[in-house]
């Protein structure tokens, strides 16, 4: 679809309700061109969340955490075990 959009006077545009409250990421390929794609995208903080050698570990406490029900600790029998080493 291509369409003639006007920028207006505090420089937004609008891209229709249907993009309401997503997040684009806007790529200014040179002066006047710009490339605006619709994605999820990965907050600094949390992108180590995402490199190879984090994903085999979640995936394992994912895998855990689904097999295992939680239980109550008991936190002196803890603070003493912590205590010990």
């Amino acid at each position: 679809m291509l369409a003639v959009k006007t920028i207006g006077k505090s420089g937004q545009i609008a891209l229709g309700k249907e993009f309401a409250g997503k997040q684009v990421l806007v790529d200014r390929v040179e002066p006047g061109v710009w490339v605006v794609k619709v994605g999820e995208f990965v907050p600094d903080s949390e992108r180590w969340l995402f490199h190879d050698s984090v994903s085999g570990d979640l995936d394992e406490a994912i895998r855990w955490a689904e097999t295992n029900a939680p239980q109550e600790t008991n936190l002196e029998a803890l603070e003493a075990e912590g205590a010990g080493r």
